[in-house]
Formats: structure tokens, sequence, C-alpha cells
């Protein structure tokens, strides 16, 4: 009986000590993942910029986080915006609500240091003690304005929209009148050969250059890219040289046009071009509306 008693005893210890082990290898790993991807979406956005290793970001160009909260209180639900706040003292950001009128609620200081905002564990605690018991918070998405010596230069839109498999993951970057400056493929399961063609450039480049107002209204196209575009959309992918005039010239052309539908997989097309527009003009209206109510409240923000 002492034998077994003494046996059990060291099979917990040692189940205990692998647990141990496994849990403090997870966490470790687990961080390092987190890592390597906010460094990956942090590379992608400068790249959307048209910043690389061999052309820097400058100094002066600042990326300004802003998180959109959906805010519930009883029956009654409202957004709420955590935005950094300009030559604050006791807190660095505000989180401002706004009903679904788009009326001003309210704005509450909330203390949070810059390196914590991007983790969502310290942030919602954060948010969730400025405001008080009553509200409950559920997370929605980000948005990143990136100024140039203080003024708007671009939005960095991260988001996701059913594919023909599961969801695509994108990064969208729009400039101050919410023309595309860029799309970047994140994440998809979109079949390999077919619908994984997204993440090519012939594809994927299409949306640049595109105004708002050619996004509305944006398309897809099952006939045939044409070789021309094709140049364009991939420059120096075969070794050939294209003038930045006659890639200028060639865009021009088709600036205005629909997305050419990749060769058997339409789906996946229309469904990176749908989700494309409704990201962008969600984005829009969500942003007049915020805009006007920093304004009319005199919430001094860095962008």
């Amino acid at each position: 009986m002492k034998d077994i008693a003494t046996i059990i005893f060291r099979l917990t210890i040692s189940c205990l000590l692998a647990g141990l082990v496994m849990g403090t290898a997870f966490v470790l790993t687990n961080k390092a993942k987190l890592h390597n991807a906010e460094e990956r979406e942090h590379k992608v956005m400068l790249g959307l910029l048209g910043y690389s290793a061999t052309k820097p970001a400058p100094e002066f160009l600042v990326l300004h986080p802003v998180h959109r909260y959906i805010v519930t209180s009883g029956e009654t639900s409202a957004i709420g915006y955590l935005v950094p706040v300009k030559g604050a003292n006791e807190a660095e950001y505000a989180f401002v609500e706004i009903g679904l009128d788009g009326a001003f609620q309210g704005q509450q200081p909330v203390k949070l240091a810059a390196e914590q905002a991007g983790e969502a564990g310290p942030r919602d605690a954060a948010i969730a003690a400025a405001l008080g018991t009553g509200k409950a918070l559920r997370y929605a998405d980000q948005t990143i304005v990136v100024t140039e010596n203080g003024k708007r230069r671009a939005y960095l839109l991260p988001g996701e929209f059913p594919g023909f498999k599961t969801f695509i993951g994108v990064i969208l970057a729009l400039d101050p009148a919410f023309t595309v400056l860029g799309l970047e493929i994140m994440e998809h399961e979109e079949d390999p050969g077919l619908g994984g063609e997204i993440v090519q450039g012939y594809f994927k480049n299409q949306f640049q250059g595109k105004t708002f107002a050619a996004l509305k209204k944006l398309g897809v196209v099952k006939t045939p890219l044409p070789e021309e575009y094709r140049r364009v959309l991939e420059p120096g992918k075969n070794g050939e040289a294209i003038s930045p005039e006659e890639i200028a010239k060639i865009q021009a052309q088709y600036q205005d046009k629909d997305i050419y539908a990749l060769t058997g997989a339409t789906i996946s097309s229309r469904s990176v071009t749908n989700g494309v527009k409704a990201i962008a003009n969600k984005f829009a209206y969500r942003l007049a509306i915020l805009d006007r109510v920093l304004a009319e409240q005199h919430i001094a923000v860095p962008f």
C-alpha cells in the first residue's frame, strides 16, 4: 500500500512538472508568435505606404491606432472609440461614446500607457475601469490613422470578410480621400492555384488607385486580364523594365474599370471585391461621424 502511494505521489509530481514545462513553453512560444505577427503586420503597413528596407519611413511619420468597441447598457447599444488625446496630462487616451444615431453620449479619460494600448487585456481593463459598472464592452476593430508632420496621410484598415471557404484577412490602405493606396492579403484558405491567387500582384494590385467613387460601383468581370495591364500590376516580374510614365499611362486606362476575375475563381474574386468595398464604405461613414463628434466636443487628437 505504501508503494502504491509513493508511485501515485511521484506520478502526480511528474505530471505537475510536465504541465509547468509545457505551460511555460506555450506562453513563451505564443508570445513570440504574437510578436512575429505584429512585426509582420507593421512591415506590411509600411509597405502599403510605399516604404521598405531600402526606403525607410521618415521619423515624422506616425501611426495612431483607434480602437472601436460596441458598448451595451441594458438594451441600449452605442459605439465607443478609444482615441489618443493630444497634450493630455493625467490620461493619454479618451473613450468617446457615440449613439447609433450619431449623437455624442459621453467621454471618459482612460489611464493607459501607450505600449499597453495594443494589448487587448490591459486595454479592455482600463476602459472598463473608466466606464464603471453597468456597461459591457465588446471589441469591434481597429483603424490606424497615419500622419505625416501632423497631417493625415493615410488610413490603414485591418479587416476580414467571408471567402469561398473561410474568412479572408486583409489590410486595406486608403488616402485621405479614400482612394486605395494598396491591398494586402494577410490570411486565407482559398484553393491553391484558383482562389489562392488572390495574393498575387496581378489580382490584388488591381484595387490600387481606385477612387472612392469607383469603389462604390466596382464589379467583377470574367474577361481575361489584358497583358499590358498585367505588366504594370507586376512590374519587373519577368525582368522587363517599364518606365514610370508607361506605368502611369496604362494604370490611368484601367483606373475606373472593374476587377478582372481570377480564372476559375470568380467567387473568390467577388468576395475580395465586395469585402474591400464594404470595409471602405463602412469606414468612411464611421469616420465622418467620429470626426464631427471630436470637433463638436473639442476633443484634441493628434490626427
